[in-house]
């Protein structure tokens, strides 16, 4: 049905971002959106754990966690406890929906052009590198025995990071989100490369050569756009099950399957409602699982850490707690932006004309927010139980606090500059319907 009272469109004024001729602000609006209320369900999650740990009935919270639902699965290494299923069972959904996304931003997005791609891609390698230098420093000052854990402090949470950046931020500029979504989508490619290579323990070739015939079954089917989930998801099934029995951890299944789908649209549809390509679609109809289901149960299982009868002294003295804290609060501030800093200084390269130098230090701020990956690496380096998984958490925990809490105050000073210069705006184009040309604010 169309719209019968068009808005009438002025004379001699150009529309450059007009919704028709901008899909990736639809695509990048969608996201945000639903990201904000994983972002939510995923703080629920944490919450609900660390008071359930830290109350009475703590014992039944770790008890849940250790319960082994199938105990008959020890042949195909799937006799794993409920915590463990949550890791990786669940994320494998989530990881998944990020293959979709890193596909899709390599393909049709900001990474297709290297000129564009550049400074958030160098960014996000800043952003790792210096947190595991400050890491691995801070531990061989402390005698080096939590050496395993330099990726922990690595990671950016793009659930977290994009819901803060949309409850503080609305007048926040496009660019900025932009940059925010590319360097994540980098930054989880990366932290995926780190899981597989450095984090695969007791590494079974065969199972993994056997992993490719469903993933390739898999391709085989959504290239042809077969979308049939009852021959889709039990071969995604069978993949995950072969990569897990490999060694290699089993969230790298739900990225290669997420590498088959086509991103761009086939034949059909019109010129004012194209196709959507196949990675879209089930990015959409999958998302929503991660989001709002096993990314919050993972950070439940995960996040659970009891401080009942813990020395607080020792716990921030430890080299593996400051390392990660520090790596998440100042080396993911100092990497991003200094990389970028020395990019655009002894390059051409250039931030985007609507985004400040005070801009980026807020989301540099905001990318130390850790939480579900660093959650992960933890317990791939140093276990879910124990003093040293506890410390993990916590560490991930409060490394992930701090950091929003900094970007907040950064941020929400900018948008506070933002909103005045849209009032300013509104007010002019009320008064003559047209805009004045928008002005950068100093910062």
């Amino acid at each position: 049905m169309t719209d019968q009272n068009p808005r009438p469109e002025r004379r001699g004024v150009s529309r450059l971002f007009a919704r028709t001729s901008w899909p990736e602000a639809r695509f990048l609006a969608d996201v945000l959106r639903t990201e904000t209320v994983g972002g939510a369900l995923l703080l629920f999650g944490a919450v609900i754990a660390l008071v359930w740990a830290n109350s009475p009935w703590g014992d039944a919270y770790a008890a849940l966690g250790r319960w082994v639902p199938w105990s008959g699965g020890e042949a195909l290494h799937l006799d794993l406890d409920l915590a463990t299923w949550a890791a990786d069972g669940l994320l494998a959904i989530f990881f998944f929906v990020v293959g979709l996304e890193l596909k899709r931003e390599f393909v049709a997005g900001e990474l297709r052009d290297p000129r564009r791609a550049a400074l958030p891609v160098v960014a996000a390698v800043g952003g790792m590198v210096v947190p595991a230098l400050i890491f691995v420093a801070v531990n061989v000052a402390g005698g080096g025995d939590g050496l395993r854990g330099w990726a922990i402090p690595t990671a950016t949470d793009i659930a977290f990071a994009l819901a803060v950046l949309a409850v503080i931020g609305a007048y926040l500029p496009q660019g900025l989100r932009a940059f925010l979504l590319t360097l994540a989508v980098v930054d989880d490619l990366l932290a995926i490369t780190i899981i597989a290579v450095f984090y695969t323990d007791d590494f079974s070739v065969l199972p993994l050569l056997g992993a490719l015939v469903p993933i390739a079954l898999f391709g085989l089917l959504v290239q042809r756009r077969r979308t049939w989930w009852w021959a889709l998801i039990p071969l995604a099934v069978v993949a995950w099950t072969l990569v897990h029995s490999s060694g290699v951890h089993a969230t790298v299944a739900g990225v290669l399957l997420g590498f088959t789908v086509p991103v761009l649209a086939g034949k059909g549809g019109d010129a004012r409602r194209p196709m959507p390509g196949l990675a879209e679609h089930l990015e959409h109809v999958w998302r929503p699982v991660s989001a709002g289901f096993a990314v919050p149960v993972f950070a439940f299982f995960a996040a659970g850490v009891s401080l009942r009868g813990a020395d607080l002294a020792a716990v921030v003295t430890d080299p593996i707690v400051l390392g990660i804290v520090l790596g998440l609060v100042v080396g993911k501030c100092v990497g991003i932006l200094g990389s970028t800093f020395l990019l655009a200084r002894f390059t051409r390269a250039s931030l985007d004309e609507d985004i400040s130098w005070s801009d980026l230090l807020g989301v540099s701020f905001l990318a130390g927010i850790g939480f579900t990956v660093s959650l992960l690496i933890g317990e791939l380096a140093f276990g879910s139980a124990g003093t040293e998984g506890d410390n993990v958490k916590a560490a991930v925990l409060a490394g992930s606090l701090i950091s929003a809490l900094l970007a907040t105050v950064v941020l929400r000073r900018r948008n506070k500059v933002y909103r005045a210069i849209a009032l300013k705006e509104q007010v002019d184009q009320d008064q003559d319907g047209v805009p004045d040309v928008y002005q950068k604010p100093a910062g």
